[in-house]
């Protein structure tokens, strides 16, 4: 008998959002605790550990989601986390151009600004690899 060992959904978060996540693990009020730990297990841990997508693509839904239900302070993490796992900057600003036509440009526009600052942060070296070189500013900074 085989026993399969998957990653714990704290170690996927880590792996995902990173040492930059500034988000708490557990909350300040210990009556929040367990909607912590349902997140953690269940969403990190069983949702994320799925097969069928890696966790690239995994963030890039997730990225799109919480951009178009306007999520803004959710999707600040995501959007590192997003560029941790390898996206650059340009295929997560093209991502947000295809939300606005379906989600409404208006929020769009404050979703770009979430990108733009993590782009600003990113490491510069990183953050083109696929167009060879530094790509025009991004919109709506």
């Amino acid at each position: 008998m085989t026993v399969e060992t998957r990653p714990s959904g704290a170690s996927i978060r880590q792996r995902v959002l990173g040492e930059m996540n500034r988000q708490p693990t557990t909350p300040a009020d210990p009556f929040l605790a367990p909607f912590f730990e349902t997140a953690i297990e269940h969403v990190w841990g069983g949702l994320w550990n799925r097969p069928g997508l890696d966790l690239k693509f995994r963030s890039l839904v997730v990225v799109s989601v919480l951009a178009a239900i306007g999520q803004t302070e959710e999707l600040k993490p995501h959007l590192r986390g997003a560029l941790t796992l390898g996206w650059t900057v340009d295929e997560l600003r093209e991502a947000l151009l295809q939300i606005g036509g379906y989600a409404g440009f208006p929020l769009l526009t404050r979703r770009s600004t979430c990108l733009a600052r993590s782009a600003k942060k990113w490491r510069p070296s990183l953050r083109h690899r696929r167009s060879g070189g530094l790509a025009p500013p991004l919109p709506f900074s």
